[in-house]
């Protein structure tokens, strides 16, 4: 939200009041279940890696383990092609290199 501060402040509100206000609060899917069905998105669209890695962390951080994830990735390379499950591991190789690098962090075993 602080990069689009100083250009769209205002979007910078949206993006984080529908998603995270709106839906990700709405009952029917735990916190977990929406980071599994997020990445899955994001992942076969090829074209979002920040925002997978994003999420790789939220999913990470509300239960998911690496494996899991891996999982995932793999799992859209039937529906949306190995170009886009590569990129989505090659994104998940660096989320898991940062967060084994940072100190203290509790998943980094």
């Amino acid at each position: 939200m602080a990069a689009l501060a100083d250009i769209a402040p205002d979007f910078a509100d949206y993006l984080f009041e529908f998603p995270f206000g709106d839906i990700y609060s709405r009952p029917g899917l735990a916190l977990r279940d929406r980071e599994i069905a997020t990445i899955a998105a994001l992942a076969a669209m090829a074209n979002a890696v920040p925002q997978l890695k994003v999420h790789m962390e939220a999913g990470l951080n509300v239960g998911l383990s690496r494996e899991e994830i891996v999982e995932i990735i793999m799992q859209m390379a039937v529906y949306a092609g190995f170009p886009a499950a590569l990129n989505g591991l090659f994104a998940a190789k660096e989320v898991f290199a940062l967060r084994a690098a940072a100190p203290n962090e509790e998943d980094a075993a």
